[in-house]
């Protein structure tokens, strides 16, 4: 089917195209994957088979897009710029000039505003990024709504590339266990500032504007401040050097470890509200593009392993490895899950909703304590199991 054909069978079925001329659409595009309701603007390229555009979702309205093996969910707002192999759940939205690559996952009302880039980035519901961010490997939770939610201010970088030349630099900023309850304070990080990866920090934080933060923050409702770096000149080993291998080691195993936890939560919570607002093809595309933020965690730490830490981690980087491939499902604790699943199904049935939004935050404080009981177990079980395999020297 040639481009001309195919956008006009798309016309007929009731997607809106103003002017079909300026739009590119690939010969491997599904076009029953783009549904009726969506608005395709100007200079807009769509690519990829697997590429999933669903009803009132807006594509490239202030400036040129290009979509690629994308899971565009509904009335998401796309406004221009480059999006690659990502998922985008109802009402998330990224402004003109964005640099969207592979592992990004926006989950409901996430959104950033213009000039934004993000790879393997995880946005939980309502968390807000301003302009001008490079906001790669990250995690962020936190906040309750669109009035209170976490934030990261214009201009904000995660550093995410060392001197070593490695990428075991992911930064978990909140959690999965509590942050899916859509229920703990928010994180705010200040503008024309940022984070040094890897770290993790606690709800309720907030680093001041222009503050580079370079340690990790457990303790939850802290203020982060300060200057610029104090001047230094000093040697530098270069490559060889194995500063804070302790900590690098220890944050990347708490990474994953949230990661097979939020695994578990697509598989047993996700799956029951697949819907109008959650079609089965875009939920798969959220699972399938979990597993891959989950192969790059490990192929990261693994780079390290055996580049930047070949005497320490290295040698014990075979037997990690084996274990962190493992399906967290193999350490799940079903009988913390199913009676929370259960509560749940209830909850759903009461309120006769799939608006997942609503359902989670509609739970009652036992009934979300108990699932974040057991998603804390998922994690705590996945780190005793990894911690074990290498000595303490480097696991803690």
């Amino acid at each position: 089917m040639d481009r001309g054909t195919m956008i006009q069978a798309l016309i007929d079925r009731g997607v809106v195209i103003p002017q079909p001329q300026t739009v590119e659409i690939a010969p491997e595009v599904d076009i029953h994957r783009i549904s009726p309701g969506a608005v395709i603007h100007p200079g807009t390229r769509i690519r990829g088979e697997k590429t999933l555009i669903c009803t009132g979702a807006r594509i490239g309205r202030q400036a040129t897009a290009t979509i690629e093996n994308c899971f565009v969910g509904p009335q998401v707002s796309l406004e221009g710029g480059y999006f690659s192999d990502s998922v985008f759940l109802e009402k998330s939205s990224i402004g003109p000039s964005a640099h969207i690559r592979a592992g990004t996952i926006l989950e409901e009302h996430a959104s950033a505003a213009h000039s934004a880039g993000l790879k393997q980035t995880i946005l939980f519901p309502f968390v807000t990024l301003g302009s001008l961010i490079n906001f790669c490997d990250c995690f962020m939770s936190g906040g309750t709504g669109p009035k209170n939610h976490s934030e990261v201010g214009s201009a904000y970088i995660h550093f995410n590339f060392t001197p070593r030349q490695d990428k075991a630099t992911a930064s978990l900023i909140g959690d999965v266990p509590n942050g899916v309850m859509l229920n703990q304070p928010p994180i705010f990080l200040g503008g024309q500032g940022g984070l040094v990866g890897p770290c993790r920090l606690a709800f309720g934080t907030v680093i001041a504007a222009g503050t580079i933060c370079r340690k990790s923050e457990t303790r939850p409702g802290r203020l982060i401040f300060g200057g610029p770096a104090r001047s230094g000149n000093v040697p530098y080993t270069g490559a060889s050097g194995v500063g804070g291998l302790r900590g690098i080691v220890s944050n990347n195993l708490h990474y994953l470890a949230n990661l097979r936890a939020l695994e578990q939560w697509y598989s047993h919570v996700r799956s029951l509200f697949i819907s109008s607002r959650m079609p089965g093809a875009l939920y798969q595309g959220l699972v399938d593009t979990l597993q891959d933020c989950i192969s790059e965690r490990i192929k990261r730490l693994g780079d390290f392993a055996q580049k930047a830490a070949p005497d320490h981690l290295g040698q014990y980087w075979g037997r990690l490895e084996s274990r962190l491939q493992l399906p967290a499902e193999q350490m799940d604790l079903p009988e913390k899950r199913d009676p929370f699943i259960h509560g749940l199904r209830e909850r759903m049935a009461s309120l006769n909703s799939t608006d997942y939004i609503r359902v989670i935050q509609d739970l009652d404080k036992d009934l979300a304590a108990a699932g974040t009981e057991w998603l804390q177990a998922l994690t705590d079980a996945c780190m005793e199991s990894w911690q074990s395999v290498v000595p303490d020297k480097t696991n803690t």
